[in-house]
């Protein structure tokens, strides 16, 4: 079949527990540096879907490579490829399917609950994780829910933590996090989280404190996330 597409927007930002459901399905996957200025594929259908991961710009920054990923997303929509998005990701689909990425009120650093919609796309993607979970956050933009798209997830400190739209998932927090991702993650951003005031933003020692045990839970939520998002692949 082919290769899922995995988009990096920043060295430390890579695709994480995600290439390991992945490659626990036995599906190929080709990681597109974006980062490293390597060019952004123009069709969709080279692949079996597309993946995009996060990063500390804003989709409303002046990068050259900003309007082709716009464009790609929604190229793979309107062929149907699935398209999938972790934070920034989240946001760069919203933005490029209608939607409108801005400041969140608050920044969110750090594990934070986050709660399922009672609607029937949330419980497709979500069902199996009840009425809420422990998910990851590094954010201070949000993005608001585009035309068509259903709200899936939310928490007090962010409305809008997840659309789905059809096959396609776009997500403000974080389900692919590693221990060394959470580790170097804390290691650059140190200093942020030390000149933040924001009741949503945790202390390093916070972030890292039963580590084991949160991300075992986080990727429990993951591999049920994944595997029906691996399901809409061609292919497969």
């Amino acid at each position: 079949m082919k290769p899922v597409a995995i988009f990096r927007h920043a060295p430390t930002e890579g695709p994480g527990y995600f290439a390991t459901v992945l490659e626990r399905h036995h599906i190929p996957w080709r990681l597109i540096k974006v980062d490293a200025g390597e060019a952004v594929p123009a069709d969709p259908r080279a692949f079996s879907g597309l993946a995009f991961m996060g990063g500390p710009m804003s989709v409303n920054d002046d990068l050259p490579w900003i309007a082709p990923v716009l464009q790609l997303i929604r190229n793979g929509v309107d062929a149907d490829v699935p398209v999938l998005g972790h934070c920034l990701g989240g946001q760069l689909m919203s933005a490029a399917l209608g939607g409108v990425v801005s400041r969140n009120p608050v920044k969110e650093i750090g594990w934070g609950e986050v709660v399922v919609a009672g609607t029937t796309p949330a419980q497709q993607w979500f069902g199996h994780a009840a009425q809420s979970f422990l998910a990851f956050h590094w954010h201070g933009e949000t993005f608001t829910i585009p035309p068509g798209a259903e709200r899936v997830l939310t928490n007090r400190y962010c409305e809008n933590q997840a659309f789905a739209l059809g096959r396609h998932l776009g997500m403000q927090c974080h389900i692919e996090m590693t221990s060394e991702m959470i580790e170097a993650w804390c290691a650059s951003g140190a200093r942020e989280i030390g000149r933040s005031h924001s009741p949503a933003v945790q202390s390093v020692d916070a972030i890292k404190s039963d580590i084991a045990q949160r991300l075992q839970s986080l990727h429990r939520i993951a591999d049920e996330v994944y595997a029906l998002w691996i399901r809409g692949l061609a292919g497969y």
